[in-house]
């Protein structure tokens, strides 16, 4: 489970982006917060978005999460197709194995190559680290 601030930048960047989708919502209109529960791929393990409706304060990084990890098919292409979108990469797949983006709410998420790496490639390999991940 991951608190966020805004819901629909959330679940574009989780949906839109990432390419996860809705499998269900519960909204609970007595304590004023709105559950939603993504899915990437047909994977059983699900991600919890915690929206409570009253938050104004942004989450201290100890009050959201760690880190998520993301399993890709080609680490590569969904990077560049992660860029396309306006995703910056904060640390590249360098090693064909392995990159960090940050979610609106500044979630780091860990995106591996499934498998073996991927043999090194050019922008890649050269690509410098960007802030923090």
């Amino acid at each position: 489970m991951i608190r966020v601030q805004n819901l629909d930048s959330a679940l574009d960047f989780f949906i839109d982006k990432l390419g996860m989708k809705e499998v269900r919502r519960k909204e609970v209109p007595d304590a004023k917060f709105t559950l939603v529960f993504l899915a990437a791929n047909d994977n059983e393990s699900l991600l919890e978005l915690t929206y409570n409706w009253e938050q104004k304060e942004a989450y201290s990084v100890g009050e959201s999460f760690g880190h998520l990890a993301y399993a890709v098919e080609n680490i590569y292409d969904f990077c560049e197709e992660l860029q396309q979108k306006g995703v910056t990469i904060l640390r590249p797949p360098r090693d064909g194995k392995m990159a960090f983006i940050r979610s609106p709410d500044q979630i780091s998420i860990e995106l591996l190559q499934q498998g073996d790496p991927l043999p090194l490639c050019e922008p890649w390999t050269s690509m410098k680290n960007q802030g923090s991940w």
